[in-house]
């Protein structure tokens, strides 16, 4: 006989291993733990499961210890995240799946992925458990503390059997608020006409560069990051090496866990790979964030090809449509700078267009490696902490 329904049993072991976050996505076997999380835990509301990789590795980078609990299916647009930004970087991250497909599973789409998931993970070098009981349900702190000991992702993948037997009802359709009246709040501040560029990517993060003080700074792969590091290399600089399209999503995951300043250099085409991002921020709102779109309408780090914000979209739109009130389009490096520092002092998360011409510098490869970066920036922002 439990003592705790299994629901129960995993708020306990998340508080007794010192989580301090949840990223979470629903799955109706996991509805009644889901409300528990939303009681126990500050929470983030996903819309997709990858952007929560980013989300968390922020989080963790700024001192805070975060878990994903999500559908066994998320993990199938996850697994690049973990492996080129969690593997290479160290950062861990437990995640506790509702495994789908394997039991009872009454949806046919569900049952390829979730019967191969374990291969899947053992391939890709994931660490996993299987828990595949209410009995088992202990071996999730084990999980929790390999993922933060071993700074690795593991994951668990929970049989629906594990909840058969429990009485929790924290979910109930009866009880449940009714769902309020929808309210959205749009004001927009676009510029009336268009811009033409002026300064390649470069010109942009090398005048921001000079004006960089304490911030942190979260920068795009490739040639961006050699760029920043060409300009201004900082132990506050955390550079990404893989995993594009979540810079913003690191960004938003630090903002959330400190007061400290914190710019993200994102760039047309990954903030295209991920618009979920700018969902997910508008939504949070935090008041240190400040977004750089370098936007010259091309994949510059691969051979300049064409992305969809050259002649179809507009990013200062789409930042606006997901929440982001402040937002600012600019061609010029003076008044670059001035949006900038204004930003600073906004008290709002900041949204800055940066037009631009395709064009990339000659910077030389960074000197270090994934790991290092992770590093130094951690013990950087640990030693400014604790100054203050």
């Amino acid at each position: 006989m439990y003592v705790v329904n299994p629901e129960e049993e995993v708020i306990e072991i998340m508080k007794k291993t010192g989580i301090d976050l949840a990223a979470t996505l629903p799955c109706d076997r996991i509805k009644n733990l889901l409300p528990l999380v939303s009681e126990n835990f500050p929470e983030i509301k996903l819309t997709r499961e990858e952007n929560g990789v980013g989300i968390c590795a922020g989080a963790y980078l700024a001192g805070g210890k975060p878990m994903m609990l999500i559908q066994s299916t998320g993990l199938g647009n996850m697994i690049n995240a973990l492996e080129s930004l969690n593997v290479i970087c160290k950062i861990p991250l437990p995640v506790l799946t509702s495994w789908r497909g394997v039991y009872k599973e009454g949806i046919e789409a569900q049952v390829p992925l979730g019967v191969h998931l374990p291969g899947i993970l053992e391939g890709a070098g994931i660490a996993y458990t299987t828990i595949d009981g209410p009995e088992k349900i202990g071996l999730l702190e084990e999980v929790i503390r390999d993922a933060y000991e071993n700074l690795r992702p593991h994951v668990a993948l929970v049989s629906p059997r594990t909840w058969e037997g429990s009485s929790c009802c924290a979910w109930d359709t009866q009880k449940a608020p009714k769902t309020p009246e929808k309210e959205k709040v749009c004001k927009f501040r676009l510029t009336q006409k268009v811009l033409e560029p002026r300064m390649i990517r470069n010109d942009a993060i090398s005048a921001v560069a000079t004006e960089l003080d304490g911030e942190l700074t979260v920068t795009n792969l490739g040639v961006p990051c050699k760029e920043l590091y060409a300009a201004r290399d900082r132990d506050l600089n955390f550079y990404m090496f893989g995993s594009m399209g979540l810079t913003t999503s690191i960004g938003l995951g630090i903002a959330l866990r400190t007061d400290r300043q914190v710019v993200v250099f994102d760039g047309d085409g990954s903030l295209l790979m991920n618009p979920n991002a700018l969902l997910e921020v508008g939504r949070e709102a935090p008041e240190n964030l400040t977004i750089l779109a370098l936007d010259n309408g091309a994949y510059g780090s691969t051979g300049s090809q064409e992305t969809c914000a050259l002649r179809y979209i507009d990013l200062e739109i789409l930042a606006n449509a997901c929440g982001i009130q402040n937002t600012h389009k600019v061609n010029a490096e003076e008044e670059l700078v001035y949006l900038y520092k204004d930003s600073l002092n906004a008290r709002q998360t900041s949204f800055i267009h940066v037009i631009l011409k395709p064009g990339n510098t000659k910077a030389p490869n960074i000197p270090l490696s994934p790991e290092d970066v992770t590093k130094r920036f951690m013990e950087s922002l640990k030693k400014d902490q604790n100054k203050s």
